[in-house]
């Protein structure tokens, strides 16, 4: 069997006595690609040294986070587009994020909208993250149709009825991780009614440790663990899990 995690972060501080390791391991775990999402300037060139590294294994994409978002927006975007002849798979993670505050909504909804005509420039799928701003993401989508979008909804853990309504709205697919083994999560029932043929496998490494090890660093060789949360719950194999959520990423991201 074979894997692939579209959302996680390697780069990240809370790997830099390990990293190579955790790669490792994921890779004895069956999950063969690692998609790492950009965030800001800040992270950016470490991403891409790491991905440097790791080639056919790593594969970076490239965005201004929504949480980054501020008055310095425009420099933000001018240092992320002196990426863009690099090797990136989708324009992410980009989207709205109202849950710290809503001092920045509208530059945040401006910059969501610059980075969607880009990925279409580009022809680029989108990784999307999205936090209490449900309606104006939709909205967005919808704006933005002509567009002729695709992508996926990062550690989607919103309703069904959500789901439908994005279907709507371009090629859209749920990126599916640790949350969904949660005792108390809504997504863990509503996997049920989602389409497997919907669905991509994530972690969003070191954050959303899966059932069992949550409350510990999250890392890709898990991934096998959401796989199978997801085959018991809809009564299906593991293998069926695996083989359609990876096809569905590389469609997606073209791996």
């Amino acid at each position: 069997m074979q894997f692939i995690d579209t959302h996680t972060h390697n780069y990240d501080p809370a790997y830099s006595d390990c990293c190579d390791e955790v790669i490792q391991r994921a890779q004895d775990a069956g999950v063969r690609a690692l998609l790492q999402a950009d965030v800001d300037s800040s992270e950016r060139a470490n991403m891409f040294a790491l991905c440097d590294k790791h080639p056919g294994v790593l594969y970076p994409m490239l965005g201004l986070y929504p949480g980054s978002v501020d008055n310095n927006w425009q420099s933000e975007l001018d240092a992320m587009l002196q990426w863009k002849d690099k090797d990136v798979v989708a324009v992410g993670e980009i989207g709205l994020d109202y849950h710290y505050g809503k001092d920045f909504i509208k530059e945040q909804q401006e910059v969501f909208r610059i980075q969607l005509e880009l990925a279409s420039q580009w022809n680029l799928p989108v990784n999307i993250h999205l936090r209490d701003a449900t309606e104006d993401m939709l909205r967005i989508l919808s704006d933005c149709r002509h567009l002729h979008l695709r992508g996926n909804l990062h550690a989607f853990g919103h309703s069904y009825e959500v789901f439908e309504r994005v279907q709507k709205l371009g090629d859209w697919y749920v990126g599916i991780g640790g949350v969904v083994t949660f005792k108390k999560a809504s997504i863990g029932e509503d996997i049920k009614r989602i389409p497997l043929e919907r669905v991509i496998l994530e972690t969003d490494s070191p954050y959303l440790t899966p059932t069992p090890h949550r409350g510990e660093r999250n890392e890709s060789s898990y991934i096998p663990l959401i796989a199978q949360f997801i085959a018991d719950q809809k009564g299906i194999s593991l293998e069926e899990v695996a083989r359609v959520t990876t096809e569905n990423a590389v469609n997606i991201f073209g791996i």
